[in-house]
């Protein structure tokens, strides 16, 4: 079930741009809830988690830094779509390798520590991929790119975090340093999470709607657990 949770949410997104069109403000509000929910999961959860299973503190902190890092890196590829703002204006028809490349290997390493948690995470990661989807798909479409080279794109993103969760769960290497790897990707979340939060906040301003939404994704992470 967690497999198809997986792929569902991002044909959910998907959807719902041909048929409802969500508007911006919206997607924002689901954008502020994910990221404070996966915020809440990897601090509340993931962070603990790691630490207890691995006592070389030090090094499990440089994996750490070293997820933040690789995220700065993937995304100026990928021009910030993980975090809900693809910053790219294009007319032309080719096919954005690099956004696809960077966009599934981030998707693929989400995956990889579900396996080895509680059923927060993947609904963090659920809730997470259903605005992302809705702004990927929106951007396709505007993009005018074919809608097979769209559809292709789109499934292959999907099934990317349950192979990720797959290949953690089955492949010795991933089983073997699971805690090193749960280290990079709480610094993946950490780094994807707090831009989230801060893009959701226009100018600085206090915005009542989005931080109801912050909120109800702390509280909803803490209750949970």
């Amino acid at each position: 079930m967690s497999y198809i949770f997986l792929i569902a949410s991002v044909l959910f997104g998907s959807i719902l741009v041909f048929i409802l069109k969500p508007n911006n403000k919206l997607v924002h509000l689901l954008l502020a809830f994910s990221g404070a929910y996966l915020l809440s999961v990897t601090i509340l959860h993931l962070l603990p988690l790691v630490y207890i299973e691995n006592t070389a503190y030090k090094k499990v902190g440089i994996f750490i830094l070293s997820g933040i890092i690789i995220q700065s890196i993937l995304e100026s590829f990928s021009k910030g779509a993980e975090h809900g703002h693809i910053h790219i204006h294009t007319n032309r028809k080719e096919f954005p390798t690099l956004l696809f490349v960077s966009l599934c290997i981030h998707a693929f390493s989400e995956g990889l520590p579900i396996h080895n948690t509680n059923d927060n995470l993947l609904w963090a990661i659920v809730i997470h991929k259903i605005p992302i989807a809705v702004v990927l798909t929106t951007f396709l479409i505007q993009a005018k790119y074919p809608k097979k080279t769209t559809y292709v794109f789109l499934i292959v993103f999907a099934f990317m975090s349950p192979m990720g969760m797959l290949f953690g769960d089955k492949i010795l290497f991933f089983t073997t340093y699971a805690s090193e790897i749960t280290a990079l990707i709480i610094g993946v979340f950490l780094h994807i999470s707090t831009i989230i939060l801060f893009e959701s906040t226009e100018n600085h301003k206090f915005n009542l709607k989005k931080f109801i939404a912050i909120l109800l994704g702390i509280l909803l992470t803490i209750f949970t657990l």
